[in-house]
Protein backbone atom coordinates (compact mmCIF):
# COMPACT_ATOMS: atom_id res chain seq x y z
CA UNK A 1 0.00 0.00 0.00
CA UNK A 2 1.29 3.50 -0.69
CA UNK A 3 2.01 5.52 1.78
CA UNK A 4 -0.57 7.94 1.57
CA UNK A 5 0.75 11.02 3.98
CA UNK A 6 3.79 11.33 1.50
CA UNK A 7 1.31 11.19 -1.39
CA UNK A 8 -0.62 14.18 0.09
CA UNK A 9 2.69 15.87 0.97
CA UNK A 10 3.07 15.94 -2.42
CA UNK A 11 0.61 16.48 -4.06
CA UNK A 12 -2.27 18.12 -1.31
CA UNK A 13 -4.89 19.13 -4.31
CA UNK A 14 -7.11 16.07 -4.57
CA UNK A 15 -9.81 16.26 -7.69
CA UNK A 16 -13.47 15.15 -6.38
CA UNK A 17 -15.18 14.37 -9.55
CA UNK A 18 -18.78 13.73 -10.33
CA UNK A 19 -19.23 13.13 -13.98
CA UNK A 20 -17.61 12.16 -16.98
CA UNK A 21 -16.63 15.92 -18.13
CA UNK A 22 -14.94 16.25 -14.44
CA UNK A 23 -13.70 13.26 -14.91
CA UNK A 24 -11.67 13.93 -18.33
CA UNK A 25 -10.85 17.31 -16.50
CA UNK A 26 -8.81 15.83 -13.40
CA UNK A 27 -7.19 13.24 -15.96
CA UNK A 28 -5.52 16.33 -17.76
CA UNK A 29 -3.90 17.97 -14.41
CA UNK A 30 -0.80 16.90 -11.68
CA UNK A 31 -3.76 15.87 -8.83
CA UNK A 32 -2.11 12.42 -7.69
CA UNK A 33 -5.45 11.48 -6.09
CA UNK A 34 -9.22 11.22 -7.28
CA UNK A 35 -12.07 11.02 -5.56
CA UNK A 36 -15.13 9.46 -7.37
CA UNK A 37 -18.49 11.00 -5.30
CA UNK A 38 -20.72 10.10 -8.06
CA UNK A 39 -20.95 6.90 -10.17
CA UNK A 40 -23.06 3.78 -10.53
CA UNK A 41 -22.58 0.05 -11.08
CA UNK A 42 -22.51 0.76 -14.80
CA UNK A 43 -20.26 3.62 -15.07
CA UNK A 44 -17.90 2.71 -11.83
CA UNK A 45 -15.38 -0.37 -13.20
CA UNK A 46 -14.54 2.37 -16.22
CA UNK A 47 -14.31 5.30 -14.15
CA UNK A 48 -11.53 3.42 -11.88
CA UNK A 49 -9.74 1.79 -15.04
CA UNK A 50 -9.49 5.63 -16.55
CA UNK A 51 -8.04 6.33 -13.37
CA UNK A 52 -5.16 3.78 -12.70
CA UNK A 53 -4.45 4.42 -16.86
CA UNK A 54 -2.93 8.24 -15.77
CA UNK A 55 -0.97 6.90 -13.01
CA UNK A 56 -3.51 8.51 -10.68
CA UNK A 57 -4.77 6.76 -7.04
CA UNK A 58 -8.57 6.18 -6.93
CA UNK A 59 -11.58 6.52 -3.61
CA UNK A 60 -14.83 5.83 -4.37
CA UNK A 61 -17.67 7.49 -2.20
CA UNK A 62 -19.21 4.11 -1.34
CA UNK A 63 -22.08 6.43 -0.24
CA UNK A 64 -23.51 7.86 -3.43
CA UNK A 65 -22.33 4.61 -5.74
CA UNK A 66 -25.71 3.76 -7.08
CA UNK A 67 -27.14 0.28 -7.57
CA UNK A 68 -25.40 -1.21 -4.67
CA UNK A 69 -26.12 -1.94 -1.65
CA UNK A 70 -24.00 -0.50 1.47
CA UNK A 71 -22.83 -3.39 2.85
CA UNK A 72 -19.89 -6.02 3.15
CA UNK A 73 -21.07 -7.82 0.35
CA UNK A 74 -20.58 -4.14 -1.75
CA UNK A 75 -17.38 -3.95 -0.16
CA UNK A 76 -16.49 -7.12 -1.21
CA UNK A 77 -17.69 -6.48 -4.60
CA UNK A 78 -16.06 -2.88 -4.54
CA UNK A 79 -12.61 -4.80 -3.97
CA UNK A 80 -12.56 -7.66 -6.05
CA UNK A 81 -14.59 -6.60 -9.28
CA UNK A 82 -13.91 -2.07 -9.10
CA UNK A 83 -10.45 -2.25 -7.66
CA UNK A 84 -10.14 1.73 -6.40
CA UNK A 85 -7.20 2.08 -4.36
CA UNK A 86 -9.80 2.90 -1.69
CA UNK A 87 -13.37 4.63 -0.81
CA UNK A 88 -14.56 6.86 1.18
CA UNK A 89 -17.82 6.62 3.37
CA UNK A 90 -19.27 8.10 6.62
CA UNK A 91 -20.33 4.56 7.79
CA UNK A 92 -18.04 3.06 10.38
CA UNK A 93 -19.17 -0.41 9.44
CA UNK A 94 -18.14 -0.10 6.24
CA UNK A 95 -14.36 1.25 6.90
CA UNK A 96 -14.36 -1.77 9.17
CA UNK A 97 -15.10 -4.08 6.09
CA UNK A 98 -12.89 -2.67 3.64
CA UNK A 99 -9.89 -2.97 5.87
CA UNK A 100 -10.88 -7.03 5.51
CA UNK A 101 -10.24 -6.23 1.79
CA UNK A 102 -7.29 -4.06 2.03
CA UNK A 103 -8.75 -1.11 0.74
CA UNK A 104 -7.59 2.66 1.82
CA UNK A 105 -10.04 4.24 4.29
CA UNK A 106 -11.11 7.46 4.50
CA UNK A 107 -14.28 8.14 6.61
CA UNK A 108 -16.01 11.62 6.08
CA UNK A 109 -17.62 13.36 8.87
CA UNK A 110 -19.79 16.19 8.90
CA UNK A 111 -19.16 19.06 11.55
CA UNK A 112 -22.30 20.77 13.35
CA UNK A 113 -21.58 21.34 16.34
CA UNK A 114 -19.31 20.66 19.76
CA UNK A 115 -20.68 17.27 20.40
CA UNK A 116 -19.99 16.42 16.62
CA UNK A 117 -16.47 17.34 16.97
CA UNK A 118 -16.16 15.20 20.35
CA UNK A 119 -17.76 11.95 18.42
CA UNK A 120 -15.47 12.08 15.44
CA UNK A 121 -12.30 12.03 17.25
CA UNK A 122 -13.91 9.30 19.37
CA UNK A 123 -14.67 7.46 16.02
CA UNK A 124 -11.40 8.52 14.47
CA UNK A 125 -9.17 6.78 17.33
CA UNK A 126 -11.53 4.24 17.66
CA UNK A 127 -12.10 2.83 14.35
CA UNK A 128 -8.71 3.81 12.72
CA UNK A 129 -9.70 4.47 9.29
CA UNK A 130 -6.62 5.30 7.04
CA UNK A 131 -7.16 8.95 6.66
CA UNK A 132 -10.40 11.48 7.81
CA UNK A 133 -12.06 13.91 5.37
CA UNK A 134 -13.78 16.95 7.98
CA UNK A 135 -16.64 18.86 6.00
CA UNK A 136 -16.98 21.37 5.58
CA UNK A 137 -13.84 22.38 5.23
CA UNK A 138 -13.31 25.66 5.60
CA UNK A 139 -12.45 25.34 9.25
CA UNK A 140 -9.30 26.22 9.97
CA UNK A 141 -9.59 25.96 13.96
CA UNK A 142 -11.55 22.51 13.89
CA UNK A 143 -8.92 21.22 11.79
CA UNK A 144 -6.17 22.46 13.75
CA UNK A 145 -7.83 20.94 16.84
CA UNK A 146 -8.29 17.64 15.44
CA UNK A 147 -4.48 17.18 14.27
CA UNK A 148 -3.68 17.90 17.66
CA UNK A 149 -5.69 14.93 18.82
CA UNK A 150 -5.42 12.30 15.82
CA UNK A 151 -2.46 10.66 13.61
CA UNK A 152 -4.31 10.52 10.89
CA UNK A 153 -3.96 12.13 7.91
CA UNK A 154 -6.83 14.72 7.55
CA UNK A 155 -8.38 16.21 4.31
CA UNK A 156 -10.17 19.25 4.17
CA UNK A 157 -13.35 19.16 1.57
CA UNK A 158 -16.40 20.95 1.27
CA UNK A 159 -16.90 24.28 0.12
CA UNK A 160 -13.17 25.20 -0.65
CA UNK A 161 -13.18 27.61 -3.58
CA UNK A 162 -9.87 29.62 -3.41
CA UNK A 163 -6.15 29.19 -3.19
CA UNK A 164 -6.33 31.08 0.01
CA UNK A 165 -8.36 28.71 1.80
CA UNK A 166 -6.41 25.63 0.59
CA UNK A 167 -3.49 27.83 1.65
CA UNK A 168 -4.69 28.40 5.21
CA UNK A 169 -6.40 24.70 5.76
CA UNK A 170 -2.61 22.93 4.81
CA UNK A 171 -1.11 25.84 7.40
CA UNK A 172 -4.06 24.65 9.76
CA UNK A 173 -2.64 20.55 9.44
CA UNK A 174 -4.73 19.70 7.07
CA UNK A 175 -2.69 17.21 4.77
CA UNK A 176 -4.80 17.10 1.77
CA UNK A 177 -7.92 19.48 0.13
CA UNK A 178 -10.93 17.49 -1.97
CA UNK A 179 -12.35 19.74 -3.82
CA UNK A 180 -14.87 19.93 -7.41
CA UNK A 181 -13.44 23.13 -8.23
CA UNK A 182 -11.32 22.30 -11.45
CA UNK A 183 -9.31 25.71 -11.09
CA UNK A 184 -7.69 24.54 -8.11
CA UNK A 185 -6.22 20.99 -9.64
CA UNK A 186 -3.57 22.62 -11.02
Amino acid sequence: MMDIRQQLKKSPIIAAIRDEEQLKQALLTDVALIFVLAADIFSINTYIKRIRQAGKKSFVHIDFLEGLGKDRKAIEFIARKVKPDGIITTRSNLITYAKEYHLLTIQRFFLIDSQSLKTCIKTINHIHADMVEIMPGIMPRIVKIISKKITVPIIAGGLISNKDDVSLLLSSGADGISTGSSFLWD
